[in-house]
């Protein structure tokens, strides 16, 4: 495994033309934010970016602009195109025939416009969506142009682990497309250490599966560092509890409500959030109307800021099984922010990994009978200080500026390679 440095290679003096095939671009939360806040980076390095992706649509799973359709647009406010298509958004996400439509609509949309011979230097895909990297399969193929493959997520077993697919025959065809699909990049990459590791035992996979893990963007950042002088390192009474981001079938937060709900602790639970299963979380509250409980949408980035600097701790549950096929980019600006993680999750997956080796805060199984009660029985402020303090020191190692220049140089040693 390598994960690049910044004295790997010497940059070309010419600038790089790349094109990038993503589904989420801005607007988009989640993946959106922080590919749009690569191409920026990129662009400001001199680099010729063009984009192609989806009209915006997540985590709301719903057409956001009311521009999605046949119709391919052009914006070039930001300084390079972003090229939208439009494809097919599910009104149930956990349906697997409407995600298999939704797939199969993007890659159909994408194909509409293949670029010639000598366009680009490099072409980099975002997985999760097989639609894409089957896309830029198809275009390095006719374009001659060579592929970087970032596996943010492995579609297949995550549509297992949150139970769009059964762990069954169809899971398996599912890896098997997936897999050809990947096979027709020639350079990998993932974003922690046990999806290298998993990307490696793919038939086919190349060599050196590289490391590049994604990075706190920067307005984000700009907003963290605002809202830090919020920070104390005393525990609140009662303890204050913050999950935010997409509520889905991997999260499998539900579970962890009704598990919280049956503890007689002194906690505030403040839920930000939005996906496929938020509205189950949103009519379970209003159900049981406990007051430990409050929910509400995403917020906007200066409030996430806001409410990440006054939480104990952040939340991160990940569906017993999950753990492997992603780790969770919520991670890092809870990182940033020093504030300490509450995690259920898999002991070997990315996110438990992470937590043990670093001591990012408690990991908790799920079949731990009485975990929860104990982590709160047992909880001080001098532990959560030290909790806060491994946070900052590992949130160093997710930096944008180290985040973007690994990004730079694997597209120059791929171009390189290429023309050599």
């Amino acid at each position: 495994m390598h994960t690049f440095k910044c004295t790997d290679i010497q940059l070309n003096s010419s600038p790089l033309r790349i094109l990038i095939v993503v589904n989420v671009f801005r607007p988009d939360l989640g993946g959106g934010v922080l590919f749009a806040d690569l191409c920026d980076g990129l662009h400001e390095r001199g680099l010729n970016i063009h984009v192609k992706c989806a009209y915006p649509y997540y985590p709301e799973w719903s057409d956001k602009s009311g521009k999605n359709g046949l119709k391919i647009s052009h914006e070039t406010d930001l300084g390079y195109v972003v090229e939208r298509h439009g494809l097919f958004i599910p009104r149930n996400p956990n349906s697997l025939i409407q995600r298999l439509i939704y797939e199969g609509s993007f890659f159909l949309s994408l194909l509409r416009k293949i670029p010639r011979k000598n366009t680009y230097d490099a072409i980099l895909v975002f997985n999760p969506l097989i639609g894409a990297a089957a896309y830029a399969g198809v275009a390095s193929f006719l374009s001659k142009t060579p592929v970087w493959l970032n596996v943010q997520d492995l579609s297949a077993q995550a549509a297992a682990a949150g139970g769009i697919a059964g762990r069954s025959k169809g899971t398996s065809v599912l890896e098997r497309i997936q897999n050809a699909v990947f096979r027709r990049s020639s350079f990998w990459s993932s974003i922690s250490t046990p999806m290298v590791d998993t990307l490696k035992q793919i038939p086919g996979a190349p060599s050196d599966v590289h490391l590049i893990p994604n990075w706190l963007h920067s307005s984000l950042a700009k907003h963290i560092l605002e809202a830090s002088s919020r920070k104390r390192n005393t525990l609140h009474s009662p303890v204050k509890l913050l999950y935010s981001g997409n509520v889905g079938g991997k999260q499998n937060l539900l579970a962890f409500c009704e598990m919280l709900k049956e503890t007689d602790a002194s906690f505030s639970f403040r839920i930000q959030g939005a996906g496929s299963r938020f509205d189950e979380v949103t009519s379970w509250m209003k159900h049981h109307q406990d007051p430990r409980f409050e929910v509400h949408g995403l917020s906007d980035e200066k409030n996430l800021a806001i409410a990440l600097a006054e939480a104990d701790f952040f939340v991160i549950t990940e569906k017993p099984g999950a753990g492997n096929s992603f780790v969770p980019s919520k991670l890092i600006p809870s990182l940033a922010s020093r504030t300490p993680v509450l995690a259920l999750c898999d002991p070997k997956g990315p996110l438990g990994q992470e937590m043990e080796e670093f001591g990012l805060g408690c990991r908790l199984d799920w079949n731990a009978e009485g975990a929860i009660s104990a982590f709160f029985s047992n909880l001080n402020s001098t532990q959560l200080a030290s909790w806060q303090s491994n946070c900052a020191s590992r949130s160093s190692f997710y930096t944008r500026e180290q985040g973007i220049d690994r990004c730079e140089q694997a597209l120059t040693t791929l171009s390189t390679k290429s023309t050599s």
